[in-house]
């Protein structure tokens, strides 16, 4: 079976590293620190040494004939992914991979009023966070087209799972917006995200894109409510609109002011992923289990 290689190790490249090592395929992982090779190594998947910040560090990436995984996020500032940039310009035109696999965003989208989002939506990015996410989809379909390698694209809301809960907030008692105001939002457990990686490594179809999400949007006011009860902490007060813009950050004030319920149809169908966590109560009853 050709090798993988994993440009971006967290959690959810973790997770996809131990499916793919369960089907007995020689996994490879970026590793920029002593302590992600350590991490790495534990996890039966070996570390490659290479920095997307240093480009002369990404000479040697054993991507002739792999499967690559791109999980890196850009960089915290600007509007473009320099990262991706000089990840596609360190690969030789002789020695490619099989595949790319990389993990965007459903902020691409921007705000869509609400409105059921299905891929054929134009991106209208309405921040710098997502307009950095959509310069690295373009840079990596330009790059895929100009050398005939195979891209899929998973474009994805907010990740949650044990461990990615936001309990430190809730325990803080940081208001949320009251829920006649809260936006719609999406969802996908990690377990679930792991699996739609492998799925489009074995049946996306080349350039295509795809929403993964549970497929049962909510608000987050509701997501904030339902993870306190989950943890058995106070739910957070609740303030108005004009009130959360004295208040929040602006981080969070921007994810407020979008409003999109995505449409997974095209992942199930095309992709044969059926959510082991189709809502947050299911979803939520796994981290239960976890802890």
């Amino acid at each position: 079976m050709n090798p993988v290689l994993i440009i971006g190790c967290g959690d959810i490249g973790r997770r996809v590293a131990a499916l793919e090592r369960a089907q007995g395929v020689s996994v490879s992982g970026l590793a920029r620190s002593r302590q992600a090779v350590q991490r790495l190594k534990t996890l039966g998947v070996r570390p490659i040494d290479g920095d997307l910040d240093r480009a002369d560090s990404l000479r040697e990436l054993p991507v002739g004939g792999a499967l690559v995984y791109y999980f890196a996020p850009p960089p915290p500032t600007g509007q473009t992914d320099p990262r991706m940039a000089a990840f596609v310009a360190a690969l030789g035109a002789a020695d490619l991979p099989r595949r790319v696999v990389l993990i965007s965003t459903t902020g691409v989208y921007g705000d869509c009023q609400g409105a059921w989002v299905t891929e054929d939506r134009p991106p209208h990015p309405q921040s710098d966070r997502a307009r950095r996410r959509l310069s690295g989809e373009n840079i990596l379909r330009r790059w895929g087209d100009s050398h005939e390698v195979p891209v899929v694209i998973l474009r994805v809301p907010g990740i949650y799972g044990p461990g990615r809960l936001p309990e430190q907030r809730l325990r803080e008692g940081q208001p949320v917006l009251r829920e006649q105001d809260a936006p719609y939002s999406n969802r996908i457990h990690a377990d679930d995200l792991a699996r739609a990686c492998v799925a489009a490594a074995r049946r996306g179809r080349p350039g295509a894109v795809y929403n993964v999400s549970d497929g049962h949007p909510t608000t987050m006011t509701d997501y904030f409510h339902r993870v306190a009860d989950c943890l058995g902490l106070p739910r957070p007060p609740e303030i108005t609109l004009a009130q959360a813009r004295e208040r929040l950050s602006a981080g969070m004030l921007s994810y407020l002011a979008e409003s999109r319920r995505l449409d997974n149809h095209k992942m199930r169908e095309e992709l044969g992923l059926e959510p082991l966590y189709p809502d947050l109560a299911s979803g939520l009853a796994s981290c239960q289990q976890a802890q």
